[in-house]
């Protein structure tokens, strides 16, 4: 199931980079999406920026179908790994989201561009579960909350760069 999510920032992408790209931020893009325990680490190699989450999550809100699979509590391990900025001032990454002992992935590319006198936001992706015959009620089950943890993350950065 493809996921899309696009979000524009009234800051330059050098701006959000500058937010984004700090624990502090990282820190509380998790406290902000989990009821339960979370990680978080930013590290840079070279010319890359890692970010590495791991989120628990209750399913109270999941379908009985899906339940079966995670049981009472999800974990959602996330890795980005972004790049250096181009000429315009543009990044790009790997997205990678895991949720731990279930066929559950979400794969995909991050991008931060100018524009205008902001900057937006893309991601796009491919949620994938590899559970035959309902494999695609699974998909639409795990778009919710992925959806919901980008668009809070959305809200959160629009707050420290406004």
């Amino acid at each position: 199931m493809k996921f899309i999510h696009r979000a524009e920032y009234p800051a330059t992408a050098d701006e959000v980079w500058a937010v984004m790209s700090t624990q502090e931020f990282q820190n509380a893009k998790c406290e902000a999406t989990t009821t339960g325990d979370w990680s978080s680490t930013v590290s840079t190699r070279g010319d890359q920026t890692r970010f590495v989450s791991e989120r628990v999550l209750p399913t109270d809100d999941l379908p009985d179908i899906a339940k079966t699979f995670v049981g009472p509590t999800l974990t959602i391990a996330e890795v980005q790994v972004w790049g250096p900025p181009a000429a315009d001032g543009s990044r790009t990454g790997d997205l990678q989201v895991q949720i731990k002992g279930a066929p559950m992935t979400l794969k995909g590319k991050v991008r931060l561009s100018p524009n205008g006198s902001g900057s937006v936001q893309e991601i796009d992706g491919e949620v994938r579960v590899s559970v035959p015959l309902i494999g695609g009620r699974l998909e639409k089950a795990a778009s919710d909350p992925l959806m919901f943890a980008a668009r809070t993350e959305t809200d959160l950065l629009r707050d420290r760069v406004s």
